[in-house]
């Protein structure tokens, strides 16, 4: 399958000053794949590692001398490591944290060999250990499932991938490619991202096999918690997990995460699954102005999960022979579907050398009121507001219009892309004018390029 990062990774490879790079990501989100096939591509050498799978392959690092350490790993392997022409990758690093330190010998001494790690759960690792990370001697990369865009890909449907590419707002989508994209994306909603389910549905296995592959990954997810010893209970983290599925869309409230699981228990487990990126917490941003993250209420979270395809079985979503349409779930679970895949696209935007970010904004008191999704897209602030269907009201969209004096905003919904002037009043009687977006969630991915395109028709007012 084609992964768009793998150009990321090739351009690294490039870099005159290149850095050892850390893959990170959620297990089976491809780290491993995406290194072996970068190089197959370049024509090098792999000389791979897994200290999970032998973790006395560590005790070859004892040195801090790349060239001793090359020496070691000569003898051990039987082959020769020529500097140049070689790429030596260190698989699930975790197991091994102390290694992260020594990656800066390999990027003062032996920048001539290119040097990945990739692993999981790299927070618990750092946290266990005295040491400090090597900054500004490695480089990051963060790893995420398939994008929609990459799963058309595998599908080999480029015809419209390309068709969904160039849509742009002052041109119409024909009736045909629209509802085909509806068809693909459903298909995308109900088999998720992970590059081993992806494979399974790109081989015709029934949807069945799916959903029992699907609740395989969950159950790994799972027995991971056992590495969160000392930490969280595992009993407490399974609960929270589930909650957050059951509570996706919604603000999370600690205190109503599970029975028996106090509010700071769920608080940390949160925390936790956080930070191997199993889920992604959605803060609250006051979104007066960029960046998002400047203003942020940690009384309001929301979270949604690493992909869609680990909360069906969480929720239990069906699949036989077929998988469910669409239109046939319950309205509840239409909502959370259409959220959680909102917020895997958009998740998509984030600096891919950091930690994801994703913020949505909420007001409390006595009439509370939400937008879904507020980015930051070409240094403007941008609300989204995620509909499951064609319809629904737009009450709370209108009045954050007015109050943070936007000119432009989204709405993701099942009907076709449009652009609408809206021109009304609020329910508090205020005026309001500003530019609206209708993109059907199969366009998400691709909100930069599209929004930049009405960027110069936008009131400086969002500057």
């Amino acid at each position: 399958m084609k992964r768009r990062v793998a150009t990321d990774l090739s351009h690294w490879l490039s870099l005159p000053d290149r850095r050892p790079l850390v893959l990170r990501g959620a297990r089976q989100v491809g780290k491993t794949w995406l290194v072996r096939d970068l190089a197959l591509r370049s024509g090098l050498d792999l000389v791979e590692l897994n200290f999970e799978r032998d973790p006395q392959s560590a005790r070859m690092f004892a040195s801090n001398d790349p060239r001793e350490i090359l020496g070691e790993l000569t003898l051990a392997l039987g082959r020769d490591i020529e500097h140049d022409r070689s790429l030596l990758f260190l698989d699930e690093i975790q197991a091994a944290g102390e290694l992260l330190a020594k990656l800066r010998w390999f990027y003062e001494e032996l920048p001539e060999l290119p040097v990945v790690a990739a692993g999981s759960l790299l927070e618990f690792t750092l946290a266990d250990h005295s040491f400090s990370m090597p900054v500004g001697r490695i480089s990051f990369r963060r790893i995420e499932p398939l994008s929609f865009p990459e799963y058309l890909e595998a599908h080999g449907q480029e015809r419209l991938l390309a068709v969904l590419q160039g849509w742009r707002h002052f041109e119409s989508i024909s009736a045909q490619a629209h509802e085909k994209a509806l068809e693909w994306f459903d298909r995308y909603a109900m088999v998720g991202g992970m590059p081993a389910v992806v494979a399974a549905d790109v081989q015709g296995k029934t949807p069945a096999d799916i959903r029992a592959l699907q609740s395989e990954l969950l159950a790994t997810y799972r027995f991971d918690f056992s590495k969160y010893a000392g930490r969280m209970n595992r009993d407490i983290l399974d609960s929270v997990l589930s909650s957050v599925a059951g509570s996706i869309g919604r603000k999370y409230v600690y205190a109503r995460a599970a029975e028996g699981v106090k509010q700071h228990q769920a608080k940390r487990a949160l925390e936790l699954m956080a930070s191997s990126q199993l889920i992604t917490v959605v803060r609250h941003s006051a979104a007066n102005g960029i960046p998002l993250g400047a203003e942020t209420k940690d009384s309001f979270r929301k979270a949604v999960l690493a992909d869609v395809g680990l909360l069906h079985p969480l929720l239990g979503t069906p699949a036989g022979s077929t998988f469910p349409k669409m239109e046939s779930l319950v309205s509840e679970l239409r909502a959370r579907l259409a959220e959680q895949l909102a917020g895997q696209q958009l998740r998509l935007l984030s600096d891919p050398h950091q930690d994801a970010e994703l913020f949505y904004w909420q007001r409390g008191g006595g009439r509370p009121s939400e937008v879904d999704y507020v980015i930051q897209c070409h240094s403007r602030i941008v609300p989204i507001e995620i509909k499951a269907g064609a319809t629904g009201s737009m009450k709370s969209l209108h009045q954050f219009m007015f109050d943070k004096k936007l000119t432009l905003a989204v709405r993701v919904d099942r009907s076709p892309p449009s652009v609408s002037a809206i021109d009304l009043r609020t329910t508090k009687s205020d005026p309001v004018s500003y530019d609206l977006v209708s993109l059907p969630l199969y366009l998400l991915w691709n909100i930069e390029t599209i929004l930049a395109d009405m960027l110069p028709s936008v009131g400086a007012g969002e500057a």
